[in-house]
């Protein structure tokens, strides 16, 4: 990547983290223990995922990249200053605005190469982490969280202007709409595994367990450039396939986890691919798969714990969908 191009990412991807920090920060802070907390929660994701989809078509059109992952981070600060009800919906937009703007940026300047993606989107679940654990205790670190958001806000908007949106079109060639479905599958399968993965030494193991997360992301972005989409995805998913039937022990199940996630950039970047006329709305299509796929969990429909099976039929069934739908997403 040329240096221009690496800054950028940089920028984004420490912005990624904070902003998912404050979020998770936040949520814990103050929404968790209030009395409608329950319907806070989907209020929050709603607006923070399934809201990203209409942003991104918005994105496409205006073309401003930068200006809307740095109105993400104002509105997250600004959250922090509203009632508990309008600070999921301010919350969860700011989320929304910087997911997309940064991430259609990334998409549109990773010279064909996935690997940016991949360090962009893995930050985050640091940021989702931390916040929660801090988040649990006192508030001292708000005025800290708030110059932050503000300082990258800055940051992001000061940014050589980086918008290259293409001409928005939802077109995307033959067979675009089955490898849309196909991937927007294995992300609802993703979240959902996501969602219900609590083994029994996962508190134990709780940081190894959070790095196979951030690296396999990271790590999926850079083995699809080295050894291409297809491949990555049938060997990190065969074999996670095979380890979560050892889940139950710490080391395998943490490996499984890391290869598990190695397929986020691929299915983010595949289908951007097929559609560079709205890589926002492709981004966004994506990110309501991933509120789709908490849902089950959010009204109880989780699967019985300890039942590690569910995640091997879960990466082969994401295997087969993502191995089909991959077929017509040429490099």
């Amino acid at each position: 990547m040329k240096r221009k191009v690496q800054t950028m990412v940089a920028v984004y991807a420490a912005s990624h983290f904070l902003v998912d920090f404050a979020c998770a920060f936040l949520m814990f802070r103050s929404i968790a223990g209030a009395q409608d907390a329950y319907v806070y929660v989907l209020l929050y994701n709603f607006f923070a995922f399934a809201v990203q989809m209409p942003l991104g078509l918005l994105a496409d059109r205006c073309n401003r990249n930068a200006l809307f992952a740095a109105c993400g981070c104002v509105l997250v600060a600004i959250a922090y200053g509203c009632a508990p009800a309008l600070a999921c919906v301010v919350l969860g937009l700011g989320n929304a605005l910087f997911h997309i703007g940064g991430g259609v940026d990334i998409l549109n300047h990773s010279e064909s190469k996935s690997a940016a993606l991949g360090i962009f989107v893995s930050p985050g679940a640091f940021g989702v982490y931390f916040g929660t654990i801090l988040g649990s205790g006192s508030g001292a670190f708000t005025a800290y969280i708030l110059a932050a958001l503000l300082l990258f806000a800055a940051l992001i908007f000061a940014m050589p202007r980086t918008s290259n949106n293409a001409t928005v079109s939802l077109r995307g060639g033959r067979g675009v709409l089955f490898t849309a479905v196909c991937l927007f599958l294995v992300v609802c399968l993703r979240s959902y595994a996501g969602m219900t993965m609590n083994f029994a030494w996962k508190a134990r193991w709780g940081i190894p367990f959070i790095f196979a997360v951030v690296f396999g992301k990271t790590l999926g972005g850079f083995a699809a450039d080295r050894f291409g989409m297809m491949k990555t995805s049938v060997l990190s998913l065969g074999v996670a396939a095979l380890l979560f039937f050892f889940s139950a022990m710490p080391l395998p199940g943490v490996i499984a986890v890391l290869l598990f996630n190695m397929t986020m950039p691929v299915t983010l970047w595949a289908l951007a691919k097929r559609m560079p006329g709205a890589k926002g709305f492709s981004f966004g299509l994506l990110t309501f798969a991933l509120f789709l796929g908490f849902l089950p969990v959010y009204l109880g429909a989780g699967h019985p714990p300890n039942v590690v099976w569910v995640f091997s039929a879960v990466a082969v069934l994401s295997l087969v969908l993502l191995t089909v739908g991959l077929r017509k997403v040429k490099p």
